[in-house]
């Protein structure tokens, strides 16, 4: 019988994805992928697999699953609430899960996207070279109760009770961006008040991209903005649509677009954008493409060392260089007190 993942519930917009498929834009397919690609960096170095495994995408509440036999599965991206049998285990880590054990994942306690990646990954069917889902061009589709989500060979099946301090990406904060191509649309007061205004991110926003709210009264609109014609897009750029509002789009962005595009968030801050949950701020910062180079390739560095990071959720006395610093068992000290002052 195939490893598998039975889902006997799963929130609303559940999806498989994976890093995505490149290389399809000039036919209308968007790389698509992970909304926060990081977290899948952190399930792989949990793991000890590729990050290229496919994971479950949980949008803002997770489900109930079980394994038909046992195996490993991290927990990563938006904290949730998680349980094994009624058991709380901790986030970002990795579990044992043991076949026939009923995996509950709650609601996100912060942000949107939490992750649930076996190890293995998921081994459903690849769609253009990748099992991420993208609805829009029905690759893939909605994952629902009573489905069984067939899962790899794991390549380290006794790696388990092991945990990674996330990399902070959930409280929204200042993001950093680049000119675009019609950032010269825009004039210099409506580039200063972009940079200087703190946005909310909407409730409204998905996959495809986030709404920005702000308190002025006066929208940001281009010089000849009606005159733009419809070019490549990717996740990333800041569109302004019609009313002025300004547009972050997100993983599952369409491949062309119309509107004027005031800046480009960095890769490197894009989860940020993405996990920043209604109604958290969000400011924006202009550097030059020499800096947002360089912060690519830290981020990078960063990704490469969190495999370094693990460590047991569990810690060995022997780990622990100043032990005899620790009052492990409460209420000695205090007993030894009573005790010498006993007349």
């Amino acid at each position: 019988m195939t490893r598998a993942l039975i889902v006997h519930a799963a929130g609303p917009g559940t999806t498989v994805q994976d890093m995505g498929r490149p290389g399809y834009l000039s036919q209308g397919v968007p790389r698509g992928g992970a909304a926060d690609r990081l977290a899948l960096f952190e399930a792989a170095a949990l793991l000890g697999q590729p990050a290229s495994h496919a994971a479950l995408e949980l949008p803002g509440t997770g489900g109930t699953f079980e394994a038909t036999e046992d195996m490993r599965i991290a927990l990563t991206g938006a904290p949730m609430r998680a349980t094994l049998e009624g058991a709380r285990l901790a986030w970002n880590a990795c579990h044992a899960l043991p076949a026939g054990a009923r995996l509950t994942i709650g609601a996100a306690e912060a942000c949107i996207y939490g992750y649930l990646t076996p190890g293995g990954g998921l081994a459903t069917p690849e769609r253009l070279g990748a099992r991420a889902t993208y609805l829009a061009a029905g690759l893939g589709a909605v994952v629902a109760a009573g489905e069984r989500l067939p899962v790899g060979e794991d390549p380290q099946p006794g790696r388990t009770g092991l945990c990674l301090p996330a990399e902070p990406r959930f409280g929204g904060g200042t993001i950093r961006i680049v000119p675009s191509l019609q950032t010269p649309l825009f004039t210099d007061r409506a580039l200063a008040r972009f940079a200087a205004t703190a946005f909310r991110r909407d409730a409204r926003g998905n996959r495809m991209g986030v709404p920005l709210l702000h308190d002025h009264a006066e929208g940001f609109h281009a010089e000849g903005g009606l005159s733009v014609l419809s070019e490549v897009i990717v996740p990333g750029d800041i569109q302004i649509t019609g009313d002025g509002t300004p547009f972050v789009l997100l993983a599952d962005c369409q491949t062309t677009g119309g509107y004027p595009r005031i800046a480009t968030v960095i890769p490197a801050d894009l989860p940020r954008v993405a996990q920043a949950g209604p109604g958290a701020s969000l400011r924006f910062r202009f550097v030059t493409l020499e800096e947002a180079l360089a912060a690519e390739r830290a981020e990078a560095a960063r990704r490469a060392a969190l495999p370094r990071g693990v460590r047991p959720l569990v810690r060995s006395p022997h780990d622990i260089p100043d032990l005899l610093a620790y009052q492990l068992v409460g209420g000695v000290t205090a007993g030894d007190d009573m005790e010498r002052n006993r007349p």
